[in-house]
């Protein structure tokens, strides 16, 4: 990556926050330089879909503007939407041109209240087409891991991830459906947040991925995104404390058949189990039972929610994997085969295995390979995309089914200089105990918040 372009660059959202409210900077200031970066390193991050350069200064100086910046908790930080997620001025694109609806005359409600916080959209980030993926690349570009510029920065939220692990903004807005907000935050190497069902507005598309997503925050502190998840509620500010005792649950156990973490990331599990005990947590074994119930259930609902979202679209022009993602949804959905019923028998699994187990939380790996190779995920075949997703990142999924908060928590690099991390789960209302667990490993564990330093 390229050198640093100015001062505030790399700083957290909460240090330019402050600054700006103090008057020790400008937000005109902070996004200028923050926009000079990304037109230094996006051309080959391809982290953008649209930098929204003259808009974001005309906000930054209306927060500048503004007589009182004590309530503003963002004030004057630049932040990126992932591109599924209306921003009034803009096309929202899905992933997609063949995808993309008009231009949103108003924005979506999480993108209000990061304005009303004070934070300035500097643009809006690169997706798979439809979100169906755990690569972010298209006809037009790949986006690129900042780790290693050959390698995926993961997907769907693969823009947001990339953007922050570059610095180019301190903070990132995404969403995860099948774990698009916890697997690049993996393989990028910061902080991911999927908050629990019904904790923030969804409203993405026509049934919010059946129920299974949910939008949350990408940062590269827990301190930030514990700020960012605080704003995306409604809420004041969480004020993060250590926990009392906890027992830990630990699994290595994937929910695929088949397919097993490989050394860096078991070891990325250990390292975090014995940092919790050194803590003083007590860590456990307990490992979920995933049946073949689930696996088939969670298929069936990938495929339906891609069915149930191209209403309306030109299918000719979607890329092949996507057609035929869409294809079997139809099928699936017309047969009866997607059922509700056994999505809600999944939750309530999962939320009575944290009872008995007589575990807080669970920790498991967040993926389990190295991250694949960045760009021609969009030309090749369904089956090929569908083998690298699940061989690589199985982890994720079962919690969008049961509707789980979860969050993804940096755990230094593997061999190859990619990141790597841990996944943590907890039970319903669990946002901030698993913020606070992060912060424990965030202390005992420091990592490097960007891909440049």
């Amino acid at each position: 990556m390229e050198n640093l372009a100015t001062t505030w660059v790399g700083a957290t959202a909460k240090q330019i926050s402050r600054a700006v409210r103090r008057g020790d900077t400008t937000a005109t200031q902070v996004v200028a330089d923050h926009l000079e970066q990304i037109g230094i390193s996006d051309p080959e991050l391809a982290a953008f879909r649209v930098v929204r350069a003259t808009e974001a200064i005309v906000e930054a100086e209306k927060v500048d503007d503004q007589e009182d910046l004590a309530n503003l908790p963002l004030a004057g930080v630049p932040v990126a939407v992932k591109e599924n997620t209306p921003v009034a001025g803009l096309p929202t694109w899905h992933g997609s041109a063949a995808a993309r609806t008009g231009i949103a005359e108003d924005d979506h409600e999480l993108v209000r209240r990061l304005r009303g916080a004070g934070a300035v959209v500097v643009g809006v980030t690169r997706m798979p087409e439809m979100g169906l993926w755990g690569t972010t690349d298209g006809p037009d570009a790949a986006t690129r891991n900042p780790w290693s510029l050959d390698r995926t920065a993961g997907g769907s939220s693969g823009g947001a991830a990339a953007a922050v692990a570059a610095g180019l903004v301190p903070i990132a807005h995404g969403n995860d459906g099948l774990g698009s907000i916890r697997i690049p935050a993996a393989c990028c190497g910061i902080v991911g947040l999927k908050p629990g069902r019904g904790v923030l507005p969804v409203n993405l598309g026509r049934e919010d991925w059946l129920g299974m997503a949910e939008h949350g925050v990408l940062a590269t502190t827990v301190a930030d995104a514990a700020l960012g998840f605080s704003v995306l509620a409604g809420r004041s500010p969480a004020k993060l404390t250590p926990p009392g005792k906890l027992r830990v649950g630990v699994s290595l156990r994937s929910p695929v058949q088949g397919v097993r973490p490989d050394e860096p990331n078991r070891a990325a599990v250990a390292t975090a189990s014995k940092l919790l005990v050194g803590a003083g947590h007590d860590t456990v074994t307990a490992e979920p039972s995933y049946p073949a119930s689930l696996a088939v259930a969670g298929l069936l609902a990938w495929f339906a929610a891609a069915y149930r979202e191209s209403d309306g679209l030109d299918l000719k022009k979607l890329q092949p994997r996507t057609r035929r993602h869409i294809r079997l949804g139809e099928f699936a959905w017309n047969r009866g085969w997607v059922k509700q019923e056994q999505r809600d028998a999944w939750r309530a699994r999962s939320i009575a295995f944290f009872a008995e187990k007589n575990i807080d939380v669970l920790l498991t790996p967040a993926l389990a390979a190295t991250p694949p190779q960045a760009g021609g995920h969009a030309t090749g075949s369904w089956r090929a995309n569908i083998r690298t997703n699940i061989r690589y990142a199985p982890y994720a999924a079962p919690w969008n089914v049961a509707g789980l908060p979860a969050i993804v928590v940096p755990m230094g690099l593997r061999p190859d200089g990619l990141p790597v991390g841990v996944q943590i789960v907890g039970p319903p209302d669990s946002e901030l105990l698993l913020l606070s667990i992060a912060g424990l490993l965030e202390v005992a564990n420091p990592w490097s918040r960007h891909a440049f330093v």
